[in-house]
């Protein structure tokens, strides 16, 4: 998805490309113990030769993830590009990834999943990268609104699928906490476990026992205080 480079002059077009160019050859020599040292500065130097010239941008912060290992110098380079190509939504999607693929970083997921949704054409993907995020964070109830509003506003039926089964874990993971959570409270009063679900409505510890998705009921394990769907999301 590259931008089109208008910015800079022929001339500077140019040196962008040769020094692009030396830099591939230069960062894919392993034999040069120290030559992710000054990454940053080579790719900031084809970012002022030509701004718009947006290959450079994912290939530094690929060599940044991949080969240097450094996910700081890899998001350096990827808003470096965002700031210099604000209309590009492939860099925050870059960098979301790589907070939530390989730092488990769900806030700094999130933070850049939004600005990617934000800019005009940017994927509808995006905003289930975002939702899930929210997800691992522990943001259920966020999670769930989110989904939900994927699913109503889904453009096809493998989205509403995808969002389906989603909104069916989001859910399952907020009863199972109200169920747990009666079922700490069984325990403390009489020193055990139920020993089914249908002993937290006697004992009014529950209004009624949640259901999932598809209107089952949860299935309970009496020797650990479990609870689980019947059904794996990703098989209904």
């Amino acid at each position: 998805m590259s931008a089109k480079r208008t910015a800079a002059s022929p001339l500077e077009s140019l040196a962008a490309d040769l020094v692009y160019l030396w830099s591939i050859q230069y960062y894919s020599t392993p034999t040069i113990d120290d030559r992710f040292n000054y990454l940053d500065h080579v790719f900031s130097i084809i970012s002022e030769l030509d701004p718009r010239f947006t290959d450079p941008y994912e290939v530094g912060a690929l060599i940044a993830v991949a080969e240097a290992h450094n996910t700081d110098l890899a998001f350096k380079i990827l808003d470096m590009g965002f700031a210099k190509c604000p209309d590009q939504w492939l860099f925050p999607f870059d960098a979301g990834h790589i907070a939530l693929m390989t730092l488990k970083n769900y806030d700094l997921a999130m933070k850049y999943f939004k600005a990617c949704m934000e800019i005009p054409g940017s994927p509808v993907f995006v905003r289930r990268l975002y939702a899930n995020a929210l997800y691992k964070k522990g943001d259920i109830q966020t999670s769930w609104e989110t989904w939900l509003e994927i699913y109503k506003t889904a453009p096809d039926e493998p989205t509403k699928k995808t969002a389906s089964n989603h909104l069916y874990e989001v859910k399952a993971a907020i009863d199972s906490g109200v169920i747990a959570e009666a079922v700490k409270k069984y325990k403390e009063r009489f020193g055990r476990l139920p020993e089914t679900l249908g002993e937290l409505i006697a004992t009014r510890l529950l209004a009624k026992l949640p259901r999932d998705l598809d209107g089952q009921d949860y299935l309970y394990d009496a020797k650990t205080g479990s609870v689980r769907t019947a059904t794996i999301p990703w098989k209904r």
